[in-house]
């Protein structure tokens, strides 16, 4: 058995996400797993380099999974020819400038969305990275969620006909960090670092939206902050200058609308923390993180508006769980498989820097289409 170890240097392991989900549930895991099998014999073996600012926190973790390569100088571990791949997991408004870094290394670049704080920089990234021939990932770990697979199974078996609205609802309840610490890190609630919940979520939904039904051709967004003052992660009170709700309506290329709220702000009555009600001319589907359910135009009820008496029907019983069918594994890992894969064996890969820009840009938009309270139209992006 041959073994082509990748080394990568892994900046933001520290934080909730470059921790649980790309270092832990993702790299070690695979390493856990004895690697990627590429079923010749061989397997990939993922090396992390862990780097960050804190040297007692890069320490700590090291220690915790036994790993023994971490630096607090980017500079010097983008110096090591040994290292192939630069993953980025850090504040947003810090992204751009390590990826240029990178880059100009030569390193392979795989990072979280969104990938710049502007649609320009996003898109100078994308542009530096093919002039210097090094290959590109943007995390889109919704694609892998379990319900989402199994509405894009509906999808390609042709379950809807003719699809003619999508209607999502994302969040959940941000404490504001006086009497309850908050769940997200205080950065989020600052524009000046690249936080808000438009910047953050739009990108989500334009690859959701762009990869299963097609791509956004408009955007008409309302974009608010419906908390403007929190406590940060030392109980200091700060002014939130970032949005923590964002309201969407996008046109897809074909004519099918969507409407996607997206909230920091909302208490949850839902199955799921995300959801997406899908109706088509033969059918719909809602899909949350994990469940999928159905109603075929076959076995659809007649309902009667009459509020004059209860509602004797339990809609949510009318409709069909689609079930498994398959293992899923963890979307993070999954999708690192697949970009390690591209890496070591130029396999085919379609989520580069510039699907990244992409979302960048309807973010972007997103918040323009707010400040003018107007609709506007989402060009094709192109390097």
């Amino acid at each position: 058995m041959t073994r082509e170890t990748v080394r990568i240097a892994m900046n933001g392991v520290t934080g909730r996400m470059g921790y649980n989900q790309h270092l832990v549930r993702s790299l070690l895991a695979i390493r856990e797993q004895g690697g990627i099998d590429l079923g010749d014999g061989s397997t990939i073996w993922p090396e992390p380099v862990l780097v960050g600012r804190s040297e007692a926190r890069l320490a700590a973790v090291a220690r915790r999974h036994g790993l023994d390569a971490w630096s607090t100088d980017l500079d010097a571990v983008l110096a090591d020819p040994a290292v192939d791949i630069y993953f980025d997991a850090q504040v947003t408004a810090a992204r751009a400038e390590a990826v240029r870094k990178a880059v100009a290394a030569g390193k392979h670049v795989y990072c979280e969305k969104p990938t710049a704080t502007g649609v320009t920089d996003a898109l100078e990234l994308a542009r530096l990275a093919r002039d210097a021939g090094v290959k590109s990932g943007v995390v889109q770990d919704k694609l892998f969620l379990p319900g989402l697979r199994k509405l894009k199974r509906l999808i390609d078996g042709g379950f809807f006909g003719r699809v003619l609205s999508i209607r999502g609802e994302f969040g959940y309840w941000v404490f504001e960090g006086d009497w309850q610490p908050a769940q997200r890190p205080s950065w989020n609630y600052r524009a000046e670092d690249g936080g808000g919940i438009a910047a953050d979520m739009f990108p989500h939904w334009e690859y959701v939206l762009h990869e299963l039904f097609g791509a956004v051709r408009t955007v008409q967004a309302h974009v608010t902050t419906h908390i403007p003052r929190r406590w940060d992660e030392h109980g200091k009170p700060y002014e939130a200058s970032a949005d923590d709700a964002a309201y969407g309506v996008f046109e897809l290329e074909g004519g099918a609308v969507a409407q996607i709220n997206s909230s920091w702000a909302v208490r949850v009555d839902r199955d799921e923390l995300v959801e997406f009600q899908v109706d088509g001319v033969e059918g719909s589907a809602v899909a949350g993180l994990r469940r999928c359910r159905v109603q075929h135009r076959a076995a659809t009820p007649r309902p009667v508006w009459n509020p004059d008496i209860p509602a004797t029907e339990d809609f949510r019983a009318q409709w069909q769980e689609v079930p498994d069918n398959e293992e899923f594994d963890n979307g993070f890992k999954a999708q690192w498989e697949l970009f390690l894969r591209h890496v070591v064996l130029d396999e085919p890969w379609r989520w580069d820097l510039l699907a990244g820009a992409r979302g960048v840009q309807l973010a972007e938009l997103g918040l323009r289409s707010s400040a003018e309270g107007r609709r506007l139209d989402v060009p094709e992006l192109s390097l």
